[in-house]
């Protein structure tokens, strides 16, 4: 619940809490006690009163009455509405809810310099062990059980109640709700039944109380009591009656069932839904699944995994730590050590019934090898390599399934690009050009480094893609582009007015021609998000060889990295001015404007610097990479953006043209899962869940390429909130 505050009328920090008094625009002026509402002027009543004539009510004749808490005197207040009362006091420890009370909510307090109240500023515990039975009715108007007030809600607390107590008396104690709390409140329904002969839950509703609803348990000395019907009449109330009195004790049934039958009618999920759906699996066969990998993308897939009780994870990284770092709070859920080339692969693939591998691609024929041996089915989100196609038949005599690009892209493009070229065709239309772009960026307002990106996956893998050749089809002509001359193609790509978009071909999209079934396609292209200026910097890294992964004899720690620069670049001295200078020949940027952007950017990377190296890997790009690391990697409370956009141009059978799109614009969690972990993951979680249930069971090695395979993973990813937006523009 939002409150609007008009203004701050009070602030101040007791001995005991953070007091605030503010100035609503619908409920009045608002008590609130270390950032908790305690009570508005609007609804106060519907908690005084019900607290208050509850156990009042229920009593023959009470005379003395302790009030524990509620220094904003709106217990007291309707305490004395009871013209048998003669006495009552109130204690409080903090005197500073009492002081503010009395300045800003007069209509509660206003009582409390009554002749017939006494206020005692002191901790409870000690005023009722010091007044044993004394009071005929107690009424504890505490916060909830955290901090101090968590004592409040302990036996040894009741305990003194009960002896506080004349004969016959009856308590109240706020009691919390039974939307949030139904756990806790079962509880205190149990050691109140063994404290006191008579213990029933009563309820009232507040608007301004988290779910709208509070409750109290009220309990009674005398034996055989019955709480739940007044036995004064009582007048010149807002809320209270006579009949609400009786059923404030008539609960939902699902609270009813659990205070009295000791049953929980509550909807499982999350954690204690996977407990319940656990407990229903006994006897059922398991199936065991064994994740290769510790990287950006893989918890979201092992949570999906671990949805289905009857699945047993097993999570495989090089180090232990990092397998046991992912497989925290999983259920179902075992860490081991395990090297891809170590000989005990075999074994462990050969134990489980799917492999997930999420490690480097180039590892993936070692993983099938071994997978075909153990006849384990494989799932992986990397594009089908030529080596792993070439095991398509041993996959087949095998009679496992290895499914894959299976992520975002590939993976979630492939699914809504069949889907739109088969709804096209079925209605004899024809592709005439398809589009296809993607990129994991920094959300806009976090793209705050010269090159506008930052790592959600591994920082090697993001370079190294820019130094792949690509291939394209336009105009019906196939277009090729080399590693190096990759950047130069970039150009501007409108999706939305928010975005200042460049793309570029990624990899080889001429087969898709082929795969996607586009065979009168006369434009076919596949490529790659960034913001703009990307790819000029990208050009200059390369440029400078900062891109080469060959190892460097010279490379050694000792160099700083202008030095490196300089070796790397060919010139005669270290100094900043001589390597600008050389690198401005390199480069030879188009003006001043880009001159001076990119080589700012190279200052703020700390390539001029006389900082010393640490390299990696022997070689110029690992040692760049861990540089990059450091400088562009997320900070809290940052997030990412995954863009991925088909455009079709679409000829239909009246010779019409229209263009279609379907997009997915993801952003992370800063608290959470980034975009690219959930739209990697969760589809291939999803894709391993469908081999487990036999969904897919055609042996082979595959891609989703066809409908059999994207419709049934599209409609579970779509329940995840991952579909693509469809449009006709």
């Amino acid at each position: 619940m939002t409150l609007k505050v008009n203004k701050i009328l009070h602030m101040e920090k007791s001995l005991y809490q953070d007091v605030l008094v503010f100035e609503s625009e619908t409920f009045g002026n608002v008590l609130a006690l270390d950032g908790v509402i305690q009570c508005t002027e609007w609804d106060e009543f519907a908690y005084q009163e019900m607290i208050a004539h509850l156990p009042l009510a229920a009593h023959p004749n009470p005379k003395k009455v302790l009030v524990v808490g509620g220094g904003d005197g709106g217990v007291v207040r309707e305490v004395l509405k009871h013209d048998t009362v003669e006495e009552v006091v109130l204690c409080d420890i903090d005197e500073a809810v009492i002081r503010v009370s009395k300045t800003y909510l007069p209509h509660m307090s206003s009582l409390l310099s009554s002749p017939k109240v006494t206020i005692y500023i002191g901790d409870g515990f000690k005023f009722l062990a010091d007044n044993e039975a004394t009071y005929d009715v107690i009424i504890t108007d505490s916060s909830d059980p955290v901090g101090p007030a968590e004592s409040l809600f302990q036996k040894p607390y009741f305990q003194l109640l009960y002896d506080a107590l004349t004969p016959g008396g009856n308590i109240s104690t706020q009691g919390e709700c039974l939307w949030i709390h139904l756990p806790l409140i079962t509880e205190l329904k149990e050691m109140t039944s063994g404290v006191f002969p008579v213990t029933e839950y009563a309820y009232t509703t507040v608007p301004t109380y988290p779910s709208g609803q509070i409750g109290f348990m009220v309990c009674s000395k005398q034996a055989g009591r019955d709480l739940r019907t007044p036995v004064r009449k009582l007048s010149g109330c807002r809320y209270y009656n006579e009949n609400l009195h009786r059923c404030a004790f008539m609960l939902p049934e699902f609270g009813r069932a659990m205070l009295e039958d000791k049953k929980n009618l509550l909807p499982a999920f999350g954690k204690a839904g996977l407990a319940a759906a656990a407990a229903d699996t006994e006897g059922k066969p398991k199936k065991k699944v064994l994740l290769l990998g510790s990287g950006f993308v893989a918890r979201p897939c092992a949570e999906y995994i671990v949805r289905d009780p009857l699945n047993e994870l097993t999570i495989a990284c090089r180090t232990l730590a990092s397998s046991q770092a992912l497989a925290s709070g999983l259920p179902n859920t075992r860490s081991i050590s395990l090297d891809v080339a170590s000989p005990e692969l075999d074994a462990q693939v050969a134990a489980h019934d799917v492999v997930i591998s999420l490690i480097p691609y180039t590892y993936h024929p070692t993983v099938i090898k071994s997978a075909i041996k153990g006849k384990t089915h494989v799932v992986t989100t990397s594009y089908v390599s030529p080596a792993m196609r070439e095991l398509d038949k041993e996959v087949k005599a095998a009679g496992i399934v290895v499914m894959n690009e299976i992520g975002v892209d590939p993976g979630i493009d492939h699914l809504y690009a069949i889907k739109t070229i088969d709804e096209v065709h079925a209605k004899g239309g024809k592709i005439k050009q398809f589009l296809s772009y993607c990129g994991g960026l920094p959300a806009p307002e976090c793209s705050n480094n010269p090159l506008g990106y930052k790592f959600s996956w591994s920082s090697r893998g993001v370079l190294l893609a820019l130094l792949n050749s690509a291939s394209y089809i336009s105009a019906s002509r196939t277009i090729s582009v080399s590693g190096t001359e990759l950047m130069s193609t970039a150009q501007p790509y409108f999706i939305s007015p928010a975005f200042a978009f460049v793309a570029y071909p990624n990899r080889d999209s001429v087969p898709f021609k082929e795969w996607y079934n586009i065979p009168e396609a006369e434009t076919v292209v596949r490529g790659t998000l960034r913001y703009q200026g990307f790819p000029e910097f990208i050009k200059a890294l390369v440029g400078l060889g900062w891109l080469d992964a060959g190892e460097k004899s010279w490379l050694k720690e000792g160099l700083t990295w202008a030095e490196v620069m300089q070796k790397s670049i060919g010139v005669n001295a270290a100094t900043e001015s001589s390597l600008i200078s050389h690198v401005k020949a390199i480069c030879k940027f188009p003006n001043e404007s880009e001159s001076s952007r990119i080589i700012s950017g190279l200052r703020w990377i700390g390539l001029f610097s006389s900082e010393k190296i640490k390299p990696r890997g022997g070689n110029l790009l690992d040692t760049l990479c861990a540089r990059l690391e450091t400088l562009m990697k997320y900070e809290e409370r940052e997030r990412d953006l995954v863009m991925l956009q088909h455009k079709f141009i679409v000829e239909w059978k009246d010779g019409s043209e229209q263009t279609l799109t379907s997009t997915l614009e993801a952003y992370g969690d800063p608290t959470g899962h980034s975009a690219m972990a959930l739209t990697v993951g969760v589809p291939c979680g999803i894709t391993t869940q469908l081999v487990i249930d036999g969904v897919f069971k055609t042996p082979g090695v595959h891609a989703p390429y066809t409908k059999d395979i994207c419709d049934p993973i599209r409609e579970l990813l779509e329940r995840e909130g991952l579909g693509m937006v469809e449009k006709v523009l």
